[in-house]
């Protein structure tokens, strides 16, 4: 029997699972620790709440990580860049009414 760090006695073949907080998760996936809560408070990524805490395993961060992953179009062609951008034509915007102003109220009155 081996002695663990809490003071319990542990058999060598038992594995205790490590369960990470969301800071560690927030630190490993170089986000803020808020964004991940409020993640798992709208269930938008696996958690477990222990002790009225969210925590992560392993596996929750990996699925965390495909579940946000990006995958390129697989139809797309790829772009071909001649290394000079051109700069998008800009047509003028006509206004489809003209407007006009008042005249003013004094003028108006005195006439």
């Amino acid at each position: 029997m081996t002695r663990t760090s809490t003071g319990r006695n542990h058999a060598p073949g038992d594995v205790l699972l490590r369960l990470l907080t969301p800071a560690e998760v927030a630190r490993a996936l170089g986000c803020s620790e808020w964004w991940i809560k409020e993640q798992a408070r709208k269930r938008r990524i696996p958690f477990t709440k222990t002790g009225g805490a969210y925590r992560f395993t392993p596996e929750h961060v990996h699925e965390i990580v495909r579940i946000f992953e990006q995958r390129p179009n697989e139809h797309r062609e790829p772009e071909v860049t001649t290394g000079r951008k051109r700069r998008p034509v800009v047509q003028p915007v006509r206004p489809l009414v003209e407007l006009r102003a008042r005249p003013p109220r004094r003028a108006r009155d005195a006439a």
